[in-house]
């Protein structure tokens, strides 16, 4: 079946990501980054006709309770749990509905409220998923005390050491571009700003890989508004419209098991979705000016430069010599900051590297904005696994239109460079007309 419809960001939320303390609870965190989302589109969320949402850690139908509180109109409502990725997962699913002709506008919304430390498994009474990955790992590389995560991706890093002569210091330098990165995201878990020599001095967790080169656990939500031409035009968003251009999504090849630690990291489904993507779109890589890219350990930013295209194979170590993946160079990647700065609340991340994206094409991140940006990439990867990559460009051929209200003068501020939390009276202002429950309106 033939797609049927361009599909456009016309609104993004998020929340300020933090370290998980117990402050505030998944419906708190995802009421206000939809809410935040629907004042970006400046609509209601009765127009919205089915929504997608993803969350890690959290019982069944926590996308109703979370949503119910803006409106309870029967929409379809997605539950999507897809490791890392799920954010994204839930990305792909409301663009299909859009792009197939199902609705009109449709909601990607993630959160997730974690538990301090490393991941781990939560259920000890079945088959762990990753199970085989864990015995490759043994066979490959051995298994150690260290997070088996880190463990992962380290090895993943130690091995592009090896084959093509990358060194240890060219993953703190991409730790140590992130962190500087993410001083300017008001969103950010970390903002502070780190020395080469305080990345690679920091404490080891695994491998080359430090404390400092690792994403933290973290509590957030971040919410997306996807739309078709003919909702951009009727809610006069033409203006503001970022078009997705192409989406892909891929799972694992057999290459998972060809006993290479950068395969076992989900290198192969990485390529797959990237050609997919490139090929849809009809452009290079070299096309793309911003990157949003899964750096949930700075090993793994390293080998998916290549597994992107971003260079030519073997050669992901040159681009950081050349300084070609910061401000100045060829690409900026991660100008949030990335999960290791930024954060990674499972659920959100793959929806704050989207709303990081359509502000960059819109030209409103002040000090951290990417100059002359036309096209914008994101990848978010989850282990056992799944891939989602997506490439985005301003919606310059919808035109504008006379009754276009910019929507940093309709919440007052701009919310790309400055993270506020959402007033009753805003919640009050995006819930559905007639359909609401007083009782579960309250907090």
């Amino acid at each position: 079946m033939a797609p049927t419809q361009k599909v456009y960001v016309v609104g993004v939320g998020m929340t300020k990501f933090i370290k998980p303390r117990d402050l505030r609870d998944y419906p708190d965190m995802g009421r206000e980054a939809a809410t935040k989302a629907l004042l970006d589109a400046g609509i209601t969320y009765d127009k919205v006709q089915q929504a997608a949402v993803g969350y890690c850690y959290g019982d069944s139908t926590c996308g109703q309770r979370t949503l119910y509180q803006l409106g309870m109109h029967q929409i379809p409502i997605i539950n999507v749990n897809n490791n890392c990725s799920t954010g994204s997962t839930a990305l792909f699913l409301a663009r299909q509905a859009i792009e197939y002709g199902v609705a009109d506008c449709t909601m990607a919304l993630g959160f997730e409220k974690m538990e301090a430390g490393s991941l781990g498994s939560k259920f000890e009474d079945r088959t762990n998923p990753l199970d085989k990955t864990i015995s490759m790992m043994s066979e490959t590389r051995g298994i150690s005390a260290g997070p088996f995560a880190a463990q992962i991706f380290g090895n993943a890093g130690i091995e592009y050491c090896e084959k093509y002569g990358a060194t240890p210091t060219h993953m703190a330098k991409i730790a140590e571009k992130n962190h500087r990165h993410s001083a300017l995201n008001p969103y950010s878990q970390f903002r502070d700003i780190y020395t080469l020599e305080q990345v690679e001095k920091s404490n080891k967790v695994f491998g080359p890989l430090t404390k400092l080169q690792c994403c933290p656990t973290s509590d957030g939500s971040a919410c997306v508004i996807l739309a078709s031409e003919k909702f951009v035009r009727e809610h006069n968003l033409q203006d503001q419209a970022v078009e997705m251009v192409a989406q892909s999504m891929a799972t694992d090849s057999p290459k998972l098991f060809n006993e290479s630690s950068i395969e076992l990291a989900g290198a192969d489904m990485t390529r797959r979705a990237a050609a997919d993507v490139f090929s849809k779109a009809g452009i290079k890589p070299t096309d793309v000016q911003v990157v949003e890219l899964h750096d949930c350990f700075s090993a793994n930013e390293l080998i998916t430069y290549d597994a992107l295209g971003l260079c030519k194979p073997g050669e992901a170590h040159k681009l950081i010599d050349t300084n070609d993946v910061s401000y100045g160079g060829k690409y900026v990647v991660n100008p949030s900051g990335g999960l290791i700065s930024k954060g990674h609340p499972l659920g959100a991340t793959g929806l704050a590297q989207c709303s990081e994206l359509v502000w960059q094409l819109r030209g409103w991140c002040g000090e951290r904005q990417v100059p002359n940006c036309k096209y914008a990439l994101q990848h978010n990867v989850g282990l056992g696994g799944a891939v989602v990559i997506s490439l985005y460009k301003k919606a310059n051929e919808l035109g504008s239109s006379p009754k276009y209200v910019d929507s940093r003068k309709r919440v007052g501020y701009n919310p790309a460079t400055e993270a506020r939390e959402v007033s009753e009276e805003e919640v009050e202002s995006v819930r559905a007309k007639g359909a609401n429950s007083e009782f579960m309106a309250r907090l």
